[in-house]
């Protein structure tokens, strides 16, 4: 298996245990990262990942739960969904992966981590995220904007 792709499958393996038994992300991925010894870059890629996704993860599942209304969020297989997290942060959020390398790679996990029909559902719903990359990425943009303080500064008050 390629660097980046174990990267991306340390990164799905921690996001899977993260969901399900909401342990530690530094701990798991802590965990992930001691069992795969990945070189330093693949493991700073994998880290990248689960903390991307886990930070916009709502905006994220807003818009896969808008792409796939016949499924709910909550009935969506662990895997699937945290495989389209992934790939949607990878290409719309994150922006270094190429739209195509990022649905295949997310393709390809779903063969390896998903059910026979886990690798037609996340294309399905990828293909007609991506559409939409412009517009998850200014409402990333604009959710962590730190709005400006509209109050006057204190005045420091003269001795006497």
């Amino acid at each position: 298996m390629k660097v980046r792709r174990l990267a991306r499958a340390v990164a799905l393996q921690a996001l899977y245990e993260i969901d399900s038994v909401h342990h530690s992300p530094e701990e798991v991925l802590r965990y992930r990262l001691d069992e795969e010894a990945l070189p330093e870059p693949a493991a700073a890629f994998a880290r990248q990942l689960v903390f991307g996704v886990l930070q916009h993860q709502a905006v994220l599942d807003f818009y896969i739960q808008k792409h796939a209304p016949e499924w709910p969020l909550e009935q969506v297989s662990l895997i699937d969904r945290n495989i389209l997290r992934l790939a949607l942060y990878e290409f719309a959020i994150d922006g270094k992966t190429p739209v195509k390398v990022a649905i295949n790679e997310a393709v390809e996990l779903g063969k390896i981590f998903g059910s026979d029909s886990t690798p037609r559902f996340v294309n399905g719903v990828l293909g007609a995220l991506v559409s939409q990359k412009d517009e998850i990425a200014r409402r990333v943009q604009a959710t962590s904007e730190v709005p400006r303080e509209t109050r006057p500064s204190p005045r420091k008050r003269k001795r006497r």
